[in-house]
């Protein structure tokens, strides 16, 4: 997210509440002000705002529901995330590319 961005102001209470019931659903929820952290939006090659990852056991999904409690709550609990397909490896936040592509946009915020 980005502090600026209304589509991530307007998913904040929704998010905050999410992240309220991230122990009853087994999870860690968090955010990430990509404007602070340029090497992550680079990682995850972050290209729209808000953008929402579901991460387990290293293998990462962009989530591309819809941002209701109920639908973000439904995909953990009734395993939805499983039917998504995974980020291809070479795409992954943790492969060498994508750690290379968090240094260009570590550089590029330097240059700015």
């Amino acid at each position: 997210y980005a502090p600026w961005c209304p589509a991530c102001q307007q998913i904040e209470a929704t998010w905050e509440s999410f992240a309220k019931e991230s122990e009853r659903l087994g999870i860690t929820v968090g955010k990430v002000d990509v404007t602070q952290e340029p090497g992550l939006s680079g990682r995850f090659f972050v290209t729209t705002l808000p953008t929402i990852y579901h991460a387990n056991d290293g293998v990462f999904r962009r989530y591309r529901g819809s941002r209701t409690l109920e639908d973000l709550q439904g995909y953990i609990l009734e395993r939805k995330w499983e039917a998504v397909e995974p980020v291809a490896g070479w795409k992954s936040p943790s492969s060498i590319m994508m750690h290379g592509m968090a240094g260009l946009f570590h550089f590029s915020g330097w240059i700015r």
